[in-house]
């Protein structure tokens, strides 16, 4: 589908990469992974073709389709969510239109027995059957699904999209190459505009997705979710394994292991034959031995052990002084933007030394209620800070705050007091700016090494509450993981926006989902809140008022099936979908039941009607937890 075959490119004289060669097939859903500047965007410029390499060759077979989704995005004005997503039907909106235009003038006409009439009839009978082909009859609704799928409600559908945020906006783009059946897809950091559910949709779509996928991607669960296969661009080479990203990892170590056990056995035999030959040559009889392994050991092929680039930023985030107990209390907290009210009468309690996650759909004002916290935006109802409260705040678009004009090194010094300024240079060491990169502009930073910075800045200033709205978004995972660890160890008080689930875990023990105007608080960490959510999903299924979750695919690597196969897998997995959220409706009665049991055992002993009824639940359940293992066992077949 696509090669490539000794790709190199430079900037200012040093190899980005060199000498790079793999090749894409249908079904291949691709990690690109790399320090931030390694060179995944550039890769991704590349293989779409928006920019040219300076050596090799990227061969693509006769109508290949690449659809590219950039981090940086520029939208017509003027056009509402449908109309732009339609834009990823052009041939089918051109037959549209001219289907319309013939039908329009053969209802002016009256000559039927005509050679134009007769014309037209055709065109129009030819456009039908091709309209129908190209799926006419379904783009409409496939449109409303996928937009619906990454989080867009019906009533959005007719808004212009100049009256969205930049991360609607790349919604939208994203919902455009989904929808246009493209053969290779390329995404650079899909997932950093979604919301939790909007992910989860998007991995079900793409494991189902039979061409090929390219992803560069920070969030570690969701590349193990989606990929089966990873690239690794490290030091100017490639790492091109089989495997989703952690078992990459894995294997990754094994072979390092491997190649330094050869290696060291290597320099043994090496060893003992310069030995040999020192002997040797001191014997004029044993002279033409000693050349001989002379000429062996020049044959010698070295073992080379591969590089890794284990440079990683050091970060810590010192408390400054110790708060009162209440840190934030809110009470009756609302905020408007025009006539649409985001947050409606919130009551809020935060405590000293809370670890608090912000989850739900972007839109729902989490960043609303942040900005609000910390003073920055004007809002209805009562917002109090506690006693000693000192907030560092870093905010989803904290890298656009920097100076792209200036230095690293000046953009720190300008923030820097007099008490901290001799420490700069040290910060930036920490946050991997080591010397000449100090004094790179900040324009030519990558998005990463923008938030690295703004994250150094950040700390020139002592607080005890700290209020971080996707502070992972752009970070390289090595980083991610540091980043995780400074807050897992910071003793403050912790308030985290981020829809990263893995970034999450273990690191909050309190949960508020947004939602409609309100705020939910779930007691537990994210793995507490996701499972809630679950089950409260199910329960609206049942209701009928959601539609039903996709299943996730029973196995890893794609299947190449028939037309037939692909309807009978489709009817097993409804089937498979149907039985589980029985399942999950009869433990919630026998559970019921059996509280109900606990409670009044001496009044329902001699109930012979509740024991048959919670018998037959039992007995159900057990023929239906079997048929669903055994449909199981049919769809992985």
């Amino acid at each position: 589908m696509l090669n490539v075959h000794n790709l190199s490119i430079s900037f200012g004289g040093e190899y980005l990469f060199e000498q790079v060669s793999f090749k894409l097939s249908p079904g291949d859903r691709v990690g690109l992974i790399g320090k931030n500047g390694a060179g995944k965007s550039t890769m991704l410029k590349l293989l779409s073709g928006e920019v040219q390499p300076d050596e090799g060759t990227l061969a693509t077979d006769k109508d290949v389709r690449i659809g590219f989704l950039k981090q940086d995005i520029d939208f017509e004005q003027g056009f509402t969510v449908l109309e732009e997503s339609y834009k990823a039907f052009e041939e089918i909106r051109k037959l549209e239109f001219r289907m319309e235009e013939i039908n329009a003038a053969l209802a002016e006409r009256t000559d039927y027995e005509s050679e134009g009439y007769h014309d037209l009839m055709v065109e129009l009978s030819d456009n039908t059957h091709q309209y129908e082909v190209l799926g006419g009859y379904n783009y409409r609704g496939n449109t409303e699904r996928v937009l619906q799928g990454l989080g867009f409600k019906r009533s959005d559908f007719e808004k212009l999209t100049d009256t969205f945020s930049g991360g609607w906006r790349m919604r939208i783009e994203l919902a455009k190459l989904l929808l246009q059946n493209n053969d290779v897809l390329l995404l650079d950091e899909p997932t950093n505009h979604l919301d939790i559910e909007s992910i989860i949709w998007l991995e079900d779509f793409l494991r189902s997705y039979s061409g090929a996928v390219v992803i560069v991607s920070h969030d570690k669960m969701f590349l193990d979710n989606v990929t089966n296969r990873t690239i690794e661009i490290s030091l100017g080479k490639i790492y091109d394994y089989n495997k989703p990203y952690s078992e990459y990892l894995e294997l990754r170590s094994e072979m390092r292991q491997l190649q330094l056990n050869a290696q060291k056995n290597q320099e043994k035999q090496i060893q003992q034959t310069e030995k040999l030959i020192e002997k040797f040559r001191a014997k004029a009889s044993k002279a033409s031995m000693a050349q001989s392994l002379i000429k062996k050991l020049e044959r010698v092929e070295r073992i080379e052990v591969d590089e890794e680039d284990n440079a990683v930023m050091n970060v810590r985030f010192p408390v400054s002084v110790r708060p009162g107990k209440v840190v934030v209390e809110a009470e009756g907290v609302s905020k408007s933007y025009g006539k649409k009210e985001v947050l409606k009468d919130i009551d809020l309690l935060v405590e000293r030394d809370s670890k608090v996650a912000f989850v739900g759909q972007n839109g729902q004002g989490k960043t609303t209620l942040a900005k609000m916290i910390i003073g920055e935006l004007e809002h209805e109802g009562v917002m109090k800070l506690g006693h000693n409260v000192q907030i560092g705040y870093f905010a989803q678009n904290q890298a656009e705050y920097l100076d792209g004009n200036k230095t690293v090194l000046d953009t720190m010094l300008d923030a820097a007091n007099d008490g901290n300024r001799i420490k700069v240079r040290d910060m930036l060491g920490a946050f991997l700016f080591r010397g000449d990169e100090v004094d790179k502009k900040v324009k030519v930073l990558s998005g990463g090494e923008r938030n690295r910075l703004a994250l150094c800045k950040m700390l020139l200033e002592p607080f005890n509450v700290l209020v971080m709205d996707e502070p992972t978004n752009h970070l390289d995972i090595k980083s991610k993981n540091v980043l995780k660890e400074a807050l897992r160890e910071f003793e403050g008080t912790l308030l985290l926006v981020s829809h990263d689930r893995d970034f999450l875990q273990g690191l909050t023990n309190l949960v508020y989902e947004f939602k409609d105007g309100n705020i939910r608080e779930y007691l537990g960490d994210i793995n507490y809140y996701l499972e809630e959510r679950k089950a409260a999903d199910f329960r609206q299924i049942e209701k009928g008022e959601e539609q039903k979750p996709q299943e996730k695919p029973a196995v890893r690597e794609p299947a190449k099936l028939s037309y037939e196969d692909q309807k009978k897998q489709k009817a097993l997995k409804n089937k498979i979908s149907k039985l589980e959220s029985r399942m999950a409706q009869l433990e919630k009665e026998i559970k019921a039941r059996d509280k109900e049991l606990a409670e009044n055992y001496d009044e329902l002993a001699a109930n012979t009607e509740f024991f048959g009824a919670y018998e037959a639940l039992k007995k159900e359940q057990e023929e239906v937890t079997e048929q669903w293992f055994l449909l199981s066992e049919e769809l992985g077949e």
